[in-house]
């Protein structure tokens, strides 16, 4: 079993909020049954982001990377968490639609996802392509489309690493530099 890893906020600092884009890809999901991303949306809010956007799209790569442009392309928004499509089957083809835009990927984001799933669900971890990267200084985040496995990105990553007050680092504070060359 892994050692638990604390996690240490610097109350000293003042919490900023992340303007969030929520995007479920899904050929099933809609608005009234869209669970996964009910439970992102819960968790953005109780955390003080902001819920910049959410939309819901069927599993078709084109659609979904155009979103993503959009997206990026919109100045209120600085992170994009997806939920759904990142299996092996032919229809999930979200990690393709996300790497596509990716200027960086970060790659440890998928390390660590796996490591926190594994803790739960052993090897079907496997099973899942999550992954991350930036683009024109927006964090993408692709995160399967369970319950289970958008709490663990959640609550193991993202609540964490979206939160200023992270030390000895996180996400936020480099944002301004994203775009540098």
């Amino acid at each position: 079993m892994a050692p638990t890893i604390p996690h240490h906020l610097d109350e000293s600092r003042t919490f900023v909020p992340v303007r969030i884009a929520l995007l479920t890809v899904s050929d099933t999901r809609d608005a009234s049954n869209d669970t996964s991303g009910d439970i992102l949306a819960a968790r953005i809010a109780e955390a003080g982001h902001v819920l910049a956007a959410r939309a819901i799209l069927r599993d078709d790569q084109a659609h979904i990377a155009a979103q993503l442009r959009a997206w990026i392309g919109d100045p209120q928004i600085d992170a994009v968490i997806s939920t759904g499509g990142t299996g092996l089957t032919g229809r999930d083809v979200t990690v393709e639609a996300f790497r596509s835009v990716f200027e960086k990927e970060i790659d440890g984001f998928s390390v660590i996802f796996h490591q926190i799933s594994y803790e739960k669900i052993g090897t079907s971890t496997l099973q899942s392509r999550a992954c991350a990267g930036v683009a024109k200084g927006t964090y993408l985040f692709a995160l399967p489309g369970s319950p289970g496995a958008v709490k663990d990105g959640w609550d193991g990553i993202l609540k964490w690493q979206l939160d200023i007050r992270h030390r000895p680092c996180n996400f936020v504070e480099i944002m301004p530099r994203l775009t540098e060359t």
